[in-house]
């Protein structure tokens, strides 16, 4: 069966990543965990601010200044609210050290926010309200409606801070033919030697996704950080892998 799959898979052109059989395999097992961190980012920089403005600026980071295709509360809602609340939950009674659970999913799921794809492939409004397919508002669960980014996005730009010279999108940088290695370095090196709250906490993120990543290892979940790397550059379309030396 093994050798079957093998076979199957390579005349699909796949690439094939190999994992134990633990729940959330590799994928799920590291976006849920970066996913959790990014939620417990937004609660501590609540406490200094509205929360819709603390949503928008760790998406921004986890998109900008990480290099990701999308924000992770876009790549949330892309994927479903209510269809990663119950990922967690399939997920959590397998794993007794941990607690992979959000009050805030939880309380976004029982207003209705679900966010998911159209029949069409474009992205339904959720956490964040969408036009032409990018982020215009945020959702605040406590008046129960979405605020615009318009209103505070320059505001939260400038607390982040600007993005380093070298930076390129996402896009860019993945499909750079032979460049990339470079151009990450680049914005990278210029990260790691920034003081900004933007930089700080995209390399606090950073960290925490290297973490993830080890610990799927550890855990016997992924048989090596490479296998790792690979699932999320390839099912995820991450432009480089969770395991890196980028900002240590």
């Amino acid at each position: 069966m093994t050798e079957f799959a093998k076979a199957f898979a390579k005349n699909l052109r796949k690439i094939i990543v190999p994992s134990n059989d633990k729940a959330g395999f590799v994928g799920n097992g590291h976006f849920m965990r970066d996913a959790l961190h990014a939620i417990n980012e937004v609660e501590i920089l609540s406490k200094e601010m509205p929360f819709t403005e603390a949503l928008y600026m760790i998406n921004k980071v986890s998109q900008d200044f990480l290099v990701r295709p999308m924000g992770i509360f876009q790549l949330i809602d892309y994927v479903g609210v209510d269809v990663v609340k119950f990922i967690m939950e399939v997920m959590n009674p397998y794993l007794p050290d941990e607690d992979l659970h959000s009050d805030l999913l939880d309380k976004l799921f029982e207003m209705g926010v679900k966010g998911g794809q159209n029949s069409n492939g474009s992205q339904k409004d959720g956490i964040l309200k969408y036009e032409r397919g990018q982020p215009v508002a945020v959702f605040n669960p406590e008046t129960k409606a979405y605020v615009d980014i318009s209103g505070f996005k320059g505001k939260c730009d400038e607390k982040l801070g600007s993005l380093p010279t070298s930076w390129k999108p996402w896009k860019a940088v993945n499909f750079s033919r032979g460049k990339k290695e470079a151009m990450l370095e680049a914005i990278f090196t210029e990260i790691g030697n920034m003081d900004t709250l933007g930089a700080q906490l995209a390399k606090k993120y950073n960290t925490r996704s290297n973490e993830i990543g080890n610990y799927l290892v550890s855990s016997n979940v992924a048989y090596n950080t490479d296998d790792v790397n690979t699932v999320m550059m390839t099912g995820f379309f991450h432009a480089y892998g969770p395991v890196n030396d980028y900002l240590k």
